[in-house]
């Protein structure tokens, strides 16, 4: 079988670009991060594929965002005894065939690169939180929780009789936001 891969960060953003034109038999399409390996469709056609399968991905970022977690995908894939290729790069990796010293150097070359991309972009969002909050435009995310709500939770939370998990339960929250709100 032949898998496309298809990955966006967010739900707002646009796959099309992605493997338009590629054939195959199943298309796995995701929007989450790649920061890390648990997406569900990630692991679906990680546990789908069997020897002889090919995936598709149009470029290393989309599969991992991080150097360790793309080269350990690209391994169980061979291990599988799969093939992979990154079209944008033009890099492909076959089960059973010894990997080129070439590619496998780019692989592990681009890797880090978007390593090192989602760490820049990361510490330019805590650099522009910090600033917006110097400058006190910045206050984080709104509560959806009314003032009046806000109030109620307190007062409920300081009755030492008060079950604080079922107090975030009913109010659908974390226990950790839960002593936010009563610390506030």
């Amino acid at each position: 079988m032949i898998f496309n891969y298809i990955r966006v960060s967010t739900v707002d953003q646009n796959t099309a670009r992605q493997l338009a034109g590629v054939p195959c038999d199943r298309t796995y399409k995701e929007h989450v991060s790649g920061k890390d390996t648990n997406r569900p469709e990630l692991q679906a056609m990680l546990t789908n594929m069997r020897a002889g399968d090919q995936i598709n991905v149009h470029e290393l970022s989309r599969l991992a965002r991080n150097t360790k977690d793309l080269l350990a995908i690209v391994e169980q894939v061979l291990d599988a005894g799969a093939s992979i290729r990154f079209h944008k790069e033009n890099l492909s990796f076959e089960a059973g065939k010894k990997a080129d010293a070439f590619q496998q150097l780019m692989l592990t070359m681009l890797g880090a690169i978007s390593t090192f991309e989602r760490d820049l972009m990361l510490e330019r969002q805590r650099e522009g939180i910090a600033i917006a909050k110097a400058a006190g435009k910045y206050k984080g995310r709104q509560s959806r929780f009314t003032e009046d709500q806000r109030a109620e939770i307190k007062a409920r939370f300081k009755d030492p009789q008060t079950n604080k998990a079922a107090l975030a339960r009913e109010f659908g929250m974390t226990r950790a936001y839960l002593y936010q709100i009563a610390a506030a």
